[in-house]
């Protein structure tokens, strides 16, 4: 069952969503060849505390960590180790806090130093496809418009797409209806209603759309080894429109990116000076 959310409630949320993209531009100048995945996982939870929220992930299916981190063939829920990350690399960083009983959660995939021009690619299609997705998000459409969308575009490029993990509804619990495939059929699904809240994100593979489970119970890998991407945005049914409810500003901003992509997804003006 779909839950709408009062205004009040889609607010609440954009603060929870706010502090883990607050907390992505933390890490943002951060990510680099040397520094491990524990030491980001250690520098977010301390940030989260700071900015009166809990991680998300922390403990919640027994995860033991505040970050998913998912380094090159890593598609999701890579735990964090005391492995150096190397120039070249590429790491999605997914993150989540929960403040005043609502989730934010979303996640970015950030290249290491100088990368090949192949996973650049990956990466600017897999963002793009997040876009794409969230416009399909309004009033008339359903689950399998957005699903449809990102498959076409990535697919388009020669890239696969993942079938066994989706998006989401998100509030009071981390994981609400309905699920949101980054793949479908036109016109099929569940029916978008005002007031919804969902987390769209995509999860490209350079290669085959097939993937692996590590015997850790978690991480999940491409089936032939090859990169993958993954970019999250938590998204608002507002007026019959998407509003984002996160935003990579922060990123961008320590990484000295210019960038509009946002734009046309937000109804009102955010003081990113907060």
């Amino acid at each position: 069952m779909i839950i709408q959310k009062t205004r009040e409630e889609i607010e609440l949320i954009r603060e929870s969503a706010l502090i883990v993209s607050k907390t992505l531009g933390m890490l943002a100048s951060e990510v680099k060849p040397g520094v491990t995945t524990l030491q980001l996982d250690k520098m977010a939870e301390e940030f989260i505390r700071d900015h009166g929220a809990e991680p998300g992930f922390l403990g919640m299916y027994d995860f033991p960590n505040s970050l998913c981190m998912s380094p090159n063939a890593q598609v999701v829920h890579g735990i964090p180790n005391s492995e150096p990350l190397k120039e070249g690399d590429i790491i999605s960083i997914d993150c989540g806090a929960l403040k005043n009983g609502f989730y934010g959660d979303h996640a970015y995939t950030f290249p290491i130093g100088d990368i090949d021009d192949e996973t650049q690619k990956l990466l600017d299609v897999t963002r793009e496809s997040l876009y794409v997705g969230i416009r399909e998000f309004k009033i008339g459409n359903r689950v399998g418009d957005v699903g449809f969308a990102i498959q076409q575009y990535a697919e388009k490029h020669g890239f696969g797409v993942v079938r066994e993990l989706v998006g989401h509804g998100l509030g009071a619990k981390m994981h609400e209806d309905p699920e949101m495939p980054n793949y479908g059929k036109r016109g099929r699904g569940k029916k978008f209603i005002e007031g919804m809240v969902v987390a769209i994100e995509p999860m490209i593979n350079a290669g085959t759309h097939r993937i692996k489970q590590l015997k850790d119970g978690w991480t999940i890998l491409t089936a032939d080894n090859k990169p993958s991407a993954h970019f999250e945005h938590d998204v608002a049914l507002i007026d019959g429109k998407p509003e984002l409810l996160s935003t990579f500003h922060y990123i961008y901003q320590a990484l000295g990116i210019q960038s509009d992509e946002e734009e046309e997804f937000r109804a009102q003006t955010i003081n990113f000076n907060d």
